[in-house]
């Protein structure tokens, strides 16, 4: 698969997820529509979700519950589409929706391989492709990035750091639709800073291409950290993501958030 074509699935995907047409990320406008989830969307991909803005570089496709229609199509029209996920537009945008109970949550930046970027990394440890069967006693804190325990049944396919017996590093994926399928990673802490994070992405990618689905990558844009990781594995920034929540919904993560608990800013989160 060329990287040409994993793009353009994921273009299609985020069509389908917020109920545009995939020919509207490439318009030299930004685009409004009201938004519609997919009968194939991406499994997380729920209500509520007032509003949604994605964009692959070109533009900003804004999708919007019909209350928010006219504020968030304003916002769209104010300002160039990068300006959209900057802090001061967000304070223009965050005073319009309040009044109806909603506000900013959260964003994310997107990336896939680059096929031609794509290679074998080394690693001083033992890599072993894992399975559904493998993770069943694997849902703990650390490795709480690479496998979700409330989404067990798409967790499908992974790779695991090995020093002798002990997993230091395992990177996993879920099947969030048909077609794509999501990278997370983890390693100890004491095993950091050696490569390994890299060298399992990088190889978990390729197991997910042989399946002939996509991986993709998602983090914060403040989780340098974990963006470095992508890069080095041969992943690209693809496109960028940031939603509009309930202000209860958002109460509720603040109040429950602790380090490892809510995964970086994805569409996701309710």
């Amino acid at each position: 698969m060329t990287t040409a074509e994993m793009l353009r699935l994921a273009v299609e995907q985020s069509a389908e997820d917020i109920g545009c047409q995939a020919e509207d990320f490439e318009r030299n406008q930004n685009v409004i529509v009201s938004l519609r989830i997919g009968q194939n969307a991406r499994k997380y991909v729920k209500q509520p979700l007032p509003a949604v803005f994605v964009s692959y570089g070109c533009n900003v496709v804004a999708a919007a519950s019909e209350d928010l229609i006219e504020p968030i199509s304003e916002y769209a029209s104010r300002y160039t589409f990068y300006h959209l996920f900057e802090t001061p537009a967000l304070y223009w945008l965050n005073e319009r929706i309040a009044p109806s109970g909603y506000g900013v949550c959260l964003m994310a930046e997107y990336f896939l391989p680059c096929t031609e970027h794509l290679s074998v990394l080394p690693c001083n440890y033992v890599l072993r492709v894992l399975g559904p069967l493998d993770f069943q006693e694997l849902y703990l804190p650390q490795w709480s990035n690479a496998l979700c325990r409330d989404r067990r049944d798409l967790d499908v396919l992974g790779v695991g750091a090995y020093d002798g017996d002990v997993l230091v590093g395992l990177a996993a994926c879920s099947a969030d639709c048909e077609n794509m399928w999501q990278i997370g990673v983890d390693v100890l802490p004491a095993y950091r800073r050696k490569g390994i994070a890299s060298a399992l992405t990088t190889r978990l990618a390729q197991e997910i291409l042989s399946r002939g689905k996509v991986p993709f990558y998602c983090c914060a844009w403040s989780n340098i950290r974990s963006s470095r990781v992508a890069l080095r594995s041969g992943f690209a920034p693809a496109w960028v993501e940031m939603t509009v929540r309930p202000m209860d919904a958002i109460l509720e993560m603040n109040a429950q958030r602790t380090d490892g608990d809510i995964p970086s800013g994805t569409i996701q989160q309710s």
